[in-house]
């Protein structure tokens, strides 16, 4: 294979359109492609079940179209009480999570899916963080809100963003919160292109 993203004989393609999950793989120092296939993401289930469930699904739609590579999938969700929180409907629904969250610790969960398409090997895990919010004012989630950043975000809410001044603490992959949990992503490409 003469493909200058290659490893092994592999490319390796992100399933994903998720522009902080490109972001987070190019940060990782791998070259990539990306595929995103459309796949239907309505799923029923434990907040973990869920997002094992998608990465999956969405994988498996990848693998299809992508041979000889290395597919990474992954999906992220909010929970809070054991509820899943996926992305606001509109700004009143990002308000109303951002108030449930407000004081409280949630859970963000990320599901994994890597496989190499070529031999059929893969590894499917989820990725826990317990991130805790401080109480905050009607005002700043008013504020918050306008700036329209929660309106595509599980929870309503980007970690790296300016919701990173709600944040009292971070238990577990930073990066999971932002969607692809590196540390783990890391081990398992080492032994996959090993």
């Amino acid at each position: 294979m003469t493909d200058s993203h290659a490893y092994n004989g592999r490319r390796i393609v992100l399933a994903s359109g998720s522009p902080r999950r490109r972001e987070l793989l190019a940060a990782m120092g791998y070259e990539f492609t990306l595929c995103t296939p459309d796949v239907d993401e309505r799923i029923d289930g434990e907040p973990r079940d869920q997002v094992r469930a998608l990465a999956r699904r969405k994988a498996d739609a990848a693998c299809a179209l992508c041979p000889d590579s290395i597919v990474i999938a992954a999906d992220t969700l909010v929970a809070l009480d054991g509820r899943a929180l996926g992305k606001p409907r509109d700004d009143a629904d990002a308000a109303a999570m951002l108030r449930a969250l407000s004081g409280r610790t949630h859970d963000v969960f990320t599901g994994l899916c890597v496989t190499d398409t070529a031999t059929g090997r893969r590894a499917l895990c989820v990725e826990g963080t317990a991130v805790r919010f401080r109480p905050l004012t009607e005002a700043e989630i008013a504020a918050y809100v306008a700036t329209g950043e929660p309106r595509d975000k599980a929870g309503a809410y980007a970690i790296q963003g300016g919701a990173a001044a709600f944040v009292e603490s971070c238990d577990g992959s930073y990066t999971n919160v932002i969607g692809l949990p590196t540390e783990r992503l890391r081990t398992i490409l080492d032994d996959m292109l090993g």
